[in-house]
């Protein structure tokens, strides 16, 4: 095979096919590249949507990339900034039983991202780009969650209530519309007259206070709707808070991640309105306490009127003592309610005692006497009865009118013995004499062996005796059963409203004092 041989045109030629080739390839490489990374030149007649679409290209821009500042004298990586500011639409009442409450509110996020300025390159433009939802898909945002959150969703009907808003200088603002349901521990040792302090608390949930820094905003950084009402609070007072928290092994509040994370939070201070309880609680337990009190104007053997009133009052108050408390959490520690309940329930069934009490002493059969008629007598003895100074008296004045003396063994005495016909002798009776209280009284006196009785009359010594102690004796007063529960029903009637008044005030001075 003879060899090819090419001459200098020949060379020539392949030279420049070749050159023309590698032309081309690199005007289609660059063509590429340039529709890959559209320009930026004609920017100021460009629409919106395509000045976004251009700036946000990931030629130019990661989404997932925080915007990064340097130190100028330094050179060192700062952190970004971001600004909060909320407004409250709508606070719902708290929930009690389930220590949360909702908020309707509106979350407004700012920060620099000088990617997004377009003065430089479109000087021409001064309006801020403005736009929804898809808008801000296309930016880096900061992931800020609720910490104390148990559900929370952006409000919206079609679509969801999101505004982005970015200006020429790169400052770029998100709004959205959220409604949350958050925890809030609550305090109810003063229910219903408690005050309550729940909190909002914000976090950065990706980065740490090297990377990412919340602050609130410098003017007004919080505020409510004037508008806004609450059924069962007042809104007393609110304030904001800035602080770092902590995140490590033990503390798992952001996942896997340890360091100091960025916390901003706000409390409100709620006062609970008690005019419902006071009104639906406080006033008709009151009426039924006093309508418990009417059994002391019945009649102490009246029983059945007595038992209904009494029964019945006291599980209407339990009734509308439940009522008020299922909507409460079940705690430990005792509530100011609580208090007002073991008071009430103190004073119905002090009735139904009182009662009983009467009751027995009005079925009593003998009469009592008493030294005063006081409360302290009366009291004393009707629970401790003894037997009347009158049967007390006449048993011992028979026992000392009544003597007796033991005669000889051997001897019977001849007032003792009577003979009956047959001529038989009856002995006396254990030789005991009776004297009769109309007779001289006699005393026999025997000595061993000799039978000697001396005698005497008694009858002017005993009375003298009688006398005195009549005068040095206390003088009774004598009461049916009858008119001792009717004499305790009258005191009740005064005794019991007067301590319901005492605690009365000793309640609601403890209320508004502590």
């Amino acid at each position: 095979m003879k060899n090819l041989y090419f001459g200098p045109i020949t060379k020539i030629l392949l030279i420049t096919i070749t050159l023309s080739n590698i032309l081309n390839y690199v005007c289609a490489a660059n063509e590429t590249v340039d529709e890959n990374c559209p320009p930026l030149t004609d920017a100021a007649n460009l629409q919106y949507t395509e000045l976004i679409q251009r700036m946000t290209h990931v030629c130019r821009y990661d989404r997932l990339e925080r915007p990064i500042e340097y130190d100028v004298e330094t050179s060192k990586r700062l952190p970004i900034v971001v600004k909060m500011r909320i407004y409250v639409y709508l606070l719902q009442n708290l929930n009690s039983d389930l220590l949360q409450f909702k908020m309707h509110a509106l979350l407004q996020l700012s920060f620099q991202d000088k990617r997004l300025a377009y003065k430089d390159f479109a000087p021409s433009r001064s309006e801020t780009i403005l736009g929804q939802k898809h808008l801000s898909e296309r930016l880096w945002l900061p992931h800020i969650f609720f910490t104390n959150e148990r559900e929370s969703s952006i409000l919206g009907t079609d679509e969801k209530d999101v505004l982005t808003s970015i200006s020429r200088e790169g400052n770029v603002i998100i709004s959205t519309r959220i409604q949350a349901t958050l925890y809030c521990w609550m305090n109810f040792k003063k229910f219903p007259f408690d005050q309550q302090y729940c909190s909002t608390v914000m976090e950065s949930w990706m980065y740490n206070t090297s990377d990412l820094l919340l602050e609130w905003e410098d003017h007004m950084p919080i505020s409510f709707d004037p508008d806004m009402r609450l059924t069962e609070y007042n809104l007393e007072d609110f304030w904001h808070n800035t602080s770092v928290v902590h995140s490590d092994d033990v503390n798992l509040r952001h996942g896997a991640f340890k360091g100091d994370y960025s916390m901003l939070s706000y409390t409100v201070s709620l006062q609970r309105e008690f005019g419902f309880y006071l009104l639906d609680y406080y006033l008709p337990s009151m009426m039924i306490v006093a309508i418990s009190w009417v059994t002391f104007w019945l009649q102490a053997d009246a029983s059945p009127p007595r038992i209904m009133l009494g029964t019945s009052t006291m599980l209407s108050f339990i009734t509308l003592s439940s009522s008020q408390s299922k909507t409460l959490p079940k705690v430990s520690y005792i509530k100011v309610s609580e208090v007002w309940f073991i008071g009430c329930t103190f004073f119905i069934f002090g009735s139904l005692v009182e009662f009983a009490f009467v009751n027995t002493i009005w079925r009593r059969k003998e009469n009592i006497e008493l030294k005063k008629v006081n409360s302290k007598y009366i009291i004393k003895s009707t629970l401790t009865p003894r037997p009347s100074r009158r049967n007390l008296g006449g048993s011992l004045s028979n026992e000392s009118r009544a003597r007796s003396c033991s005669s000889l063994d051997n001897i019977v005495s001849s007032t003792e013995s009577v003979r009956n016909g047959n001529g038989t002798v009856n002995p006396g009776f254990n030789n005991y004499l009776t004297v009769h209280p109309n007779l001289p009284i006699i005393r026999t006196e025997c000595a061993d062996n000799v039978s000697v009785c001396s005698t005497r009359s008694t009858n002017d010594h005993v009375i003298d005796i009688e006398k005195d102690k009549e005068k040095d004796a206390p003088t009774f007063t004598t009461m049916t059963p009858q008119e001792i529960a009717m004499w305790i029903d009258r005191r009740s009637r005064l005794l019991f409203p007067g301590m319901f008044l005492a605690f009365n005030a000793l309640y609601w001075t403890f209320v508004y004092c502590f």
